[in-house]
């Protein structure tokens, strides 16, 4: 049951609490359709009040966190990351948080966007940043907000790109190739592409980390690609060269929240930087 392994118990141990709650309150909250479980008209009412607890429960929560020694309020902004999102565009995008004008407390977690949101559900972050909007498989009440878009770059070590043939992308044609995980939306995207160029290249490895896919791409294991804002970081960074340049493979960035209408003034600060000065909207 998907909603036990967000909460970490079992299903059993679940069931007995929800039961125990219908008999306190007197209501039935499921009906079996099938064989699913449905929430009653009683059962919509109780979720709409336990997300408001919830909400109030969050706010307390930040209040109580944001001060410190002397009074001063220090704002706890927590944030989650999804490990497929590359560290580089992670920073750039979170940076502006840090620069508003209350001191901040900036506390991120990494992990695979199902568990996120789990956790933005449970307010025990403030905001997701993901490559792709909310999934709709995904029963959560949360809001997609685009910060922006980047066609890909395609790098590889200087002794990779010399032993490269022809003109890009048929110089990828038998040559080796490092890829993010299958549960990258852009891998599906990129293999879309290069079955249009008709082009071949032999897959090395994959990675669901993509600062480890750069790392060995600046061993000269193969060729890698990374959003085209990041290019002057990442040749500096890793010493690897361009291949080429591909505006068919376009990687969107999101930044996840409960709230329809951003108001947080880390949040904020996140979409104004991306809009004006990252991808220049």
């Amino acid at each position: 049951m998907r909603a036990s392994e967000q909460l970490h118990t079992t299903p059993q141990t679940l069931s007995a609490q929800i039961k125990l709650l219908e008999e306190r309150l007197g209501r039935k909250l499921f009906r079996k359709v099938g064989r699913r479980l449905e929430l009653t008209e009683d059962g919509r009412t109780a979720l709409g009040y336990a997300d408001e607890i919830f909400t109030l429960g969050g706010e307390l929560e930040s209040a109580l966190r944001s001060r410190r020694g002397g009074g001063q309020r220090v704002l706890e902004f927590r944030v989650g990351v999804v490990d497929l999102v590359p560290k580089s565009m992670a920073y750039r995008l979170l940076e502006p948080a840090l620069r508003i004008a209350e001191p901040v407390r900036l506390v991120c977690t990494e992990n695979r966007i199902e568990d996120l949101l789990a956790d933005l559900a449970l307010h025990r972050v403030d905001l997701v940043i993901a490559d792709q909007p909310l999934p709709q498989r995904l029963s959560v009440k949360a809001f997609s907000h685009e910060l922006g878009s980047s066609p890909t770059t395609f790098f590889a070590a200087p002794s990779v790109a010399q032993s490269l043939a022809g003109e890009f992308p048929r110089c990828l044609d038998g040559a080796p190739l490092l890829l993010p995980s299958a549960a990258s939306v852009l891998r599906q995207q990129c293999e879309a592409w290069l079955r249009r160029e008709s082009v071949a290249p032999r897959i090395v490895a994959e990675f669901d980390d993509s600062a480890l896919m750069m790392a060995f791409g600046r061993e000269g294991r193969g060729v890698f690609f990374a959003p085209s804002v990041l290019e002057p970081e990442v040749t500096a960074q890793y010493g690897v060269q361009v291949v080429g340049r591909n505006g068919d493979l376009v990687e969107d960035f999101y930044a996840i929240s409960v709230e329809r209408r951003v108001t947080h003034p880390c949040v904020v600060a996140i979409a104004q930087a991306a809009r004006d000065a990252i991808f220049g909207r």
